[in-house]
């Protein structure tokens, strides 16, 4: 009687452990994305265009690898739904891309992270949903790290600052929050179409965006062949096709809990790269505002 129990259970670690791995191999590749931007040189819409390009191709091919392209095919006719969750996520990486022209990919990164955050206050507006006491607790200390993560309270005088922030700084700041409040509509949004796996409805946020943006690098110029190219080609092939496929794959086989904290892996890549590249340093109160966000984002999501 004890064999079977005993087998299922040694299925499930292998099954999590290798949903651990696809995760944090995804992760950690885009933790590197902000490198990729930075060797580039474009404007934003335009690396969001190769994006969404090599995105979806990347994509098509891993579903043709893994024998899903039949998953891709809508049962139906496009809906508005899949179209807005589109648009949104298209401008969700538009206001990122923008946003490390001003600040350092990690505290971007960072600031990305209140996705969770504002998606709870969301579901309370627009959906109507209660939200439980330490939840609203965890939402106001989350802010809290928020306030302290975007180095501002560093930069006062009275803590020692030679000189103010620039008003570019909270440009910065203002796109990151914009587009994690983008990001979090994308997930209102596709409860509409929960029929649709998230890997099939990524590939069709990236066929939209080509489409959207597809005059952008037409009107605007092409970057210059060669250098340029493999670095935008490499933000749709390897962080959407490849890291998409691998999270997607990853959580298919992780619990919940697990996942709310493997999450906080790619902000942390993010963060050394930046550090290691590019030498953007993080200040004490930042990373102390960094870990309180975390802290409160893990048990919000619990």
């Amino acid at each position: 009687m004890s064999q079977p129990g005993a087998v299922h259970c040694e299925a499930g670690s292998r099954l999590a452990r290798g949903g651990t791995l696809a995760f944090l191999m995804g992760s950690l590749v885009l933790g590197s994305v902000g490198i990729f931007v930075h060797e580039a040189g474009t404007d934003p819409l335009t690396a969001t265009w190769f994006r969404c390009a090599f995105g979806l191709l990347g994509l098509t091919l891993w579903a043709a690898l893994r024998r899903q392209l039949s998953a891709l095919q809508l049962r139906r006719r496009p809906s508005i739904a899949v179209l807005v969750t589109g648009l949104l996520m298209v401008a969700a990486w538009g206001l990122f891309f923008a946003a490390i022209e001003y600040i350092s990919v990690g505290i971007a990164t960072v600031l990305f992270h209140v996705q969770p955050l504002w998606l709870l206050l969301l579901g309370a507006c627009y959906l109507k949903e209660s939200i439980a006491t330490r939840r609203v607790v965890a939402v106001l200390v989350a802010m809290l790290g928020l306030l302290l993560a975007t180095g501002v309270l560093e930069q006062l005088a009275p803590l020692g600052a030679e000189q103010g922030i620039q008003a570019s700084y909270w440009l910065g700041v203002a796109f990151c929050l914009c587009g994690a409040l983008c990001t979090a509509w994308v997930t209102i949004v596709a409860r509409q179409v929960r029929h649709m796996p998230a890997g099939t409805l990524v590939w069709w946020q990236c066929a939209v965006g080509t489409i959207v943006l597809g005059a952008w690098p037409v009107l605007n110029g092409w970057p210059e062949m060669g250098v340029a190219w493999a670095w935008l080609s490499g933000l749709g092939l390897l962080h959407t096709g490849l890291a998409y496929g691998l999270i997607y794959a990853g959580m298919a086989r992780l619990d919940t809990d697990r996942i709310a904290v493997y999450q906080f892996i790619y902000p942390a890549v993010a963060i050394l790269i930046d550090w290691l590249f590019y030498g953007q340093s993080l200040g004490g109160l930042q990373l102390s505002g960094i870990a309180i966000m975390a802290v409160a984002i893990w048990h919000a999501e619990r």
